[in-house]
């Protein structure tokens, strides 16, 4: 039926966001980093160009993702069993949203960079200088919180390596981002290195492999392992 006049083609549109909001995990994912972005962007004073283009990719993104949860919905409609083209159109959408998803990162890298290693800086210093006995309390209370969870959430018939709390794979990604940064000295090396390890999480999170609380924990086990690591055995 044809939208009888203007609101209710915006009724009809917003149903169709709030569907892909409930329905589609990635969309939920999306839009809980653009929550987090802005409100960076906000703290950071960020204005002008810059947050023009960071509204732009985020837009983009939300488009592409809307655009794959009608393609998939559509195909499913119109077919009942395999069909290699039916496959071939939803890995094109699929992909149209992956060259947004990393393009609005590669954006957010620019504009963030230069606000993003003073801090940087600032915690190598505090790092070389602080007690290492804080972070090994701060990372075993951290390590207990993650083993007690996922012993109480871990289903029957998952595994250990796979899904539950924290992320392994994101873990490990951040420590070794974490660790390029202090062997070198470098906040501007971390910086980009804890880009790539955010790729990282975003991907096991796209896979649907663990949740965002699960990867959040992975990145900080990772990142006080090696900061536990640089301030024993790094002075």
């Amino acid at each position: 039926m044809r939208s009888r006049n203007l609101i209710w083609s915006f009724d009809y549109a917003i149903r169709g966001i709030v569907y892909t909001l409930r329905t589609q995990r990635n969309m939920r994912v999306h839009s809980a980093v653009a929550v987090a972005v802005f409100v960076a962007a906000l703290a950071l004073g960020i204005g002008g160009i810059e947050l023009v283009a960071l509204v732009f990719c985020v837009g983009l993104v939300f488009v592409c993702e809307l655009i794959n949860t009608a393609v998939e919905t559509v195909v499913d409609l119109a077919t009942y069993t395999f069909d290699p083209l039916a496959a071939i159109a939803k890995d094109v959408a699929a992909g149209a949203v992956l060259i947004s998803a990393v393009t609005a990162v590669s954006v957010g890298y620019l504009v963030f960079y230069n606000r993003i290693t003073p801090f940087a800086q600032r915690l190598l210093v505090g790092v070389r200088t602080g007690s290492a006995g804080l972070t090994v309390v701060v990372l075993a209370l951290t390590g207990i919180a993650v083993l007690g969870i996922k012993a109480l959430t871990l289903e029957k018939g998952s595994s250990y390596l796979h899904g539950g709390w924290p992320s392994g794979h994101t873990a490990l990604a951040f420590a070794v981002a974490s660790a390029i940064g202090y062997s070198v000295s470098s906040a501007k090396a971390m910086v980009l290195a804890l880009f790539i390890a955010a790729l990282v999480a975003q991907s096991r999170v796209e896979s649907e492999a663990h949740t965002i609380p699960q990867v959040i924990a992975g990145a900080v086990l990772g990142f006080l392992l090696a900061t536990a690591t640089f301030q024993i055995f790094w002075r």
